[in-house]
């Protein structure tokens, strides 16, 4: 009682209220805030059966999984930080923040972008992806309900702390992020 709340919803049916202090690890965990905005995210194929029935069985075929960021013997042999870098990578490319860079990256053209594994118990990759007037940081923590989630962004490089500067990876034309990890 006399304790504001904030409505959340773990699955997207009931709401839950969570108190002040809680609301970050509510976020941790994915449940969505009472108020904020999402995008349905609606896969291109749904909206095609619909007009042309058959159609889906044909792009099931002709589906191509994306190349891995790095081949599984290389894999192996990765440091710890370096296999940190690699499964952050791909999971903001699976995640819709991946459509948003690159749109953005078809306005701004070439974007740097760096990966810094944080130390500490919960392994944790802060992803940079900057051009000369915008950075966006994400924030990769892989024990979480949602493991990327848009932690900050501006407007001037001289906003970012040095240490974010290290720029280690590269943006593809398809907004696929990737290390830069010398290939043995």
């Amino acid at each position: 009682m006399g304790e504001r709340s904030v409505r959340f919803t773990p699955g997207g049916e009931d709401w839950v209220d969570v108190c002040a202090l809680c609301t970050d690890q509510a976020d941790e965990h994915g449940w969505i805030k009472e108020g904020s905005p999402t995008t349905p995210l609606v896969p291109d194929t749904s909206r095609r059966r619909r007009r042309f029935p058959g159609l889906g069985l044909i792009e099931q075929h002709r589906k191509i999984e994306p190349e891995p960021i790095v081949d599984e013997p290389m894999l192996r042999r990765l440091s710890a930080t370096e296999q940190a870098m690699v499964e952050s990578a791909e999971l903001i490319n699976d995640s819709a923040y991946r459509r948003t860079i690159a749109g953005i990256a078809k306005s701004l053209g070439e974007a740097r972008v760096s990966f810094l594994p944080l130390s500490g118990v919960n392994p944790e990759v802060v992803v940079t992806v900057a051009w000369d007037i915008s950075w966006y940081q994400y924030r990769v923590v892989f024990e979480s309900g949602q493991p990327v989630r848009l932690a900050e962004r501006g407007y001037e490089l001289d906003e970012l702390d040095d240490r974010f500067k290290d720029w280690n990876g590269h943006l593809g034309v398809d907004g696929r992020l990737t290390p830069d990890i010398p290939r043995l």
